[in-house]
């Protein structure tokens, strides 16, 4: 659940804290107050686009902090998947911080991406936005409803249908391919076949242009090397040199020969200054060795230079490497037989096209079944939920219409949910039939039966409420007031029968003060008392001014709401 959120410096808010409790919290306040910056700033908390503008008036930057409590297992394993640190008696603070250029988030301190945040925001926290029951007139909505209903046996399937989907659109993506005439096809093996000759005829292998590299280069820097490496003979005695190290040293293990019986410590000295002495030996012949095999003529450096110069151009025109030049001639190897064999290759493709596409129509038919079956029972669960919503001679069925000729990645059917909602009327498609305060029911009933399958502990609403009153609105505070026994509601109100039935209720209220000499419009949130939830519940009853009445009004309005949870 969501255990409290704390806001800076976001719009009209400076600094305000909020602490949520279990079951049903409400929100309200005059219109303008500032109740969406509050579902703004859980939305912008979980990764959602941010802007610069955002940023309160004077202020460097904006903060938002969600802190949770997770106990449910699913959801920690998800978290661990994702790489979301979380502490072990299960609490997950997530932080953004938004600045001019740029913003930061954290979860329990550690840097994560947005992306991350946008990925939490569907395993946290269903959030219902004020207009998101206008997409239950897409059919689209339909079916993404239903499959979430269906739940994992149905997920599996669809992502074995999307498999065989993107393989079955590849085959036929070869399959169009072939379409050209045989001037083209002609034309494209002659091209095969001179770029699989050129490189088959150089016969390149690999790490080849590596040795030449190294040879090459030697063999352009061989006068400089031939310098250096003459004068070190020199000096070292490998060369001509009558004045060098090797007779020096040889001069000092004779001198120090005559006297070493003499002190045991130049016997020592001896034995270091012969080790020199041969190590240098051994140096003179390695050096003279080297210089030896130095020497090269200009045939052999054309030689080197015109195969590099192939295997350079071959790369250049085949890929980087020696290896990709070789996968390229295979390839090129490959599309000649293709190309010379060619009414066998396209028998050969419309042999695995259709062996595809019954694959994947077998999928589709799998899905559909599941589907049907998922949607009988939806359908009866949803008819339900709205009787207790006030629709009480509804009739609510969900059609599953497949068409082969329509088939993706999501297998071939359409749902359409389909509602009457007066006795004597015609069963229609609900886009043609409700009206905007049903769509609002309808939503919330679905809302309610879905969660009873998802493992999302925190719903929030804003304003589930448009376009309902009176006894309908009861009904869905009595929705609202079940669906919070297992669940944690966060619920933005307008109506005083939903917000009497408030676990916790709290006021947003505009407010003035001074700040830096001037008077700032601040967006205050405070938790009421039970005495001033009687005041906040009369002025939504409506009125000029609260009288003893409304007070009553709101009182027996608040011991209703606590009877019906009670029952």
């Amino acid at each position: 659940m969501l255990y409290s959120l704390n806001v800076k410096n976001l719009a009209l808010i400076n600094e305000q804290e909020v602490e949520f409790e279990e079951g049903l919290n409400i929100l309200s306040g005059e219109t303008g107050a500032g109740k969406s910056v509050i579902i703004g700033s859980v939305n912008l908390a979980l990764g959602a686009k941010a802007d610069s503008s955002m940023i309160r008036t004077g202020a460097e930057y904006a903060l938002i902090e969600l802190a949770f409590g997770i106990k449910n297992k699913k959801q920690l394993e998800i978290l661990k998947e994702l790489d979301i640190p979380v502490e072990e008696d299960g609490t997950l603070v997530l932080q953004r911080k938004i600045m001019e250029s740029r913003s930061v988030c954290k979860a329990n301190g550690e840097t994560v991406s947005a992306k991350q945040l946008r990925e939490l925001s569907n395993v946290l926290i269903n959030i219902h936005g004020q207009n998101d029951h206008q997409e239950l007139l897409h059919k689209k909505k339909h079916l993404e409803i239903l499959d979430d209903y269906t739940g994992d046996e149905l997920t599996k399937l669809k992502e074995k249908c999307h498999d065989a989907y993107a393989e079955w659109k590849a085959v036929l993506k070869e399959l169009e391919d072939t379409n050209i005439d045989e001037r083209e096809r002609e034309r494209e093996k002659d091209l095969a076949r001179f770029e699989f000759e050129e490189i088959d005829e150089a016969m390149p292998e690999v790490g080849e242009d590596e040795k030449l590299e190294s040879r090459y280069k030697k063999m352009v820097n061989s006068r400089k090397i031939a310098e250096a490496a003459n004068i070190a003979a020199n000096i070292t005695g490998a060369g001509d040199s009558e004045d060098n190290a090797a007779d020096a040293i040889g001069r000092a293990v004779r001198e120090l020969t005559s006297v070493a019986s003499y002190d045991d410590k130049l016997e020592e000295l001896l034995d270091e200054l012969s080790n020199i002495d041969n190590l240098l030996s051994d140096f003179r012949h390695s050096l003279s060795s080297y210089l030896s095999d130095l020497e090269f003529d200009e045939e052999d450096f054309r030689t080197t230079e015109d195969r590099l110069n192939i295997l350079n151009h071959l790369k250049d025109k085949y890929g980087g490497s020696i290896e990709a030049v070789l996968s390229y001639r295979d390839e090129k190897e490959a599309e000649i037989r293709k190309l010379e064999d060619f009414e066998s290759y396209r028998d050969s493709l419309f042999r695995n096209e259709k062996e595809k596409k019954d694959r994947l129509l077998k999928l589709c038919e799998e899905m559909s079944k599941i589907r049907r079956e998922s949607a009988k029972k939806l359908a009866e669960e949803l008819k339900k939920a709205l009787i207790d919503l006030n629709f009480i001679d509804v009739i609510f069925e969900i059609a599953v219409e497949s068409d082969e000729e329509k088939v993706s990645a999501n297998g071939y059917d359409e749902a359409v949910f389909m509602i009457s909602t007066n006795p004597g009327e015609a069963i229609r498609p609900l886009d043609q039939v409700a009206s905007g305060g049903e769509l609002s029911r309808i939503m919330l009933a679905i809302k309610t039966v879905v969660a009873k399958k998802d493992d999302i502990d925190t719903l929030i609403f804003d304003e589930i409420d448009a376009g309902i009153s009176g006894h309908t609105a009861w009904k869905v505070s009595e929705k609202l007031g079940m669906l919070s026994c297992d669940h944690q509601i966060i619920c933005i109100t307008h109506l005083p029968q939903i917000a009497a039935m408030a676990d916790a209720h709290y006021e947003i209220k505009k407010s003035t003060h001074e700040e830096g000499g001037k008077e700032r419009t601040i967006t205050q949130i405070t938790k009421l008392s039970e005495e001033n939830r009687v005041y906040e519940l009369s002025r939504m009853l409506g009125g000029a001014e609260v009288t003893d009445s409304v007070l009553e009004n709101a009182k027996e309005m608040m011991k209703q709401a606590k009877s019906v949870k009670k029952r």
